[in-house]
């Protein structure tokens, strides 16, 4: 069984993220892989463990700082690890356009068995690259999967919805994105990390045609201050919110 697994780089939730003239600066910002993703990879290691000749190969669009994050995965229990490179997407449809693209290339034009995603990246949390990488592969895709059992050639899967869990039965080929809880990530060991360090990670060149759905035109900085006023009494207090509705009339 040929066993993918998408991951992307996210800022460390530790990281400080400032501005400096008016763009963002990444000057403090350590990037790791992203939380989700971590889910995702375990569940397709823990596979590989069960299903015999089966191989867990992770993909990522990313610059060459990305090396460490896949040698990360690689410690974790992957088999390859494929750099991507290509043009910096603007949006999710471009990222699961060059997604698909290297999955196909890497693959010879055979569709993996299965492809294993994060649910979302901590970053934007778009929450739409595995959905729309399934959609480009002609392949059903299943989103927030929360539990996971192989029988034969059909996956069980379940996923939390609102007022209960929904149960669900397919064949692969499928595109699985993963939600926290589906299981508890593996740490690395000294061992599998100086063992990591000697694979070699595969580099791949693709280019897509494709115009972004999504533009994004800037990225400013949270404005965090709050003014807070002091009511004396029942009197000023009614007067401050009518002035407050005085400046939205249409809230």
């Amino acid at each position: 069984m040929n066993i993918a697994v998408c991951l992307c780089q996210v800022p460390d939730s530790a990281s400080v993220i400032g501005f400096a003239d008016g763009a963002l600066d990444r000057s403090r910002i350590n990037e790791v892989m992203n939380p989700y993703d971590e889910y995702a990879l375990e569940e397709a290691v823990c596979l590989k463990e069960h299903i015999a000749g089966s191989l867990v190969t992770v993909f990522t669009v990313a610059p060459l700082s990305a090396k460490d994050m896949l040698r990360k995965a690689l410690a974790l229990g992957a088999d390859r690890a494929v750099l991507v490179s290509a043009t910096e997407p603007s949006d999710p449809y471009l990222r699961a356009l060059q997604l698909k693209s290297a999955l196909m290339e890497f693959y010879e034009g055979i569709i993996p068995d299965l492809v294993f995603c994060g649910k979302s990246s901590t970053d934007f949390q778009s929450a739409q690259v595995p959905s729309m990488l399934g959609a480009l592969m002609g392949i059903v895709s299943v989103s927030g999967v929360t539990s996971l059992n192989l029988s034969g050639e059909y996956l069980h899967l379940e996923r939390e919805i609102e007022g209960g869990v929904e149960q669900i039965e397919l064949h692969y080929p499928a595109v699985i994105s993963a939600e926290k809880g589906l299981n508890q990530p593996r740490k690395t060991t000294v061992k599998a990390v100086m063992e990591a360090r000697k694979k070699p990670i595969d580099l791949l060149t693709v280019s897509v045609d494709g115009a972004p759905l999504v533009l994004m035109s800037d990225l400013k900085a949270l404005e965090r201050k709050k003014v807070c006023r002091f009511a004396e009494d029942e009197k000023d207090l009614v007067l401050l919110l009518s002035n407050e509705c005085s400046l939205f009339p249409g809230d």
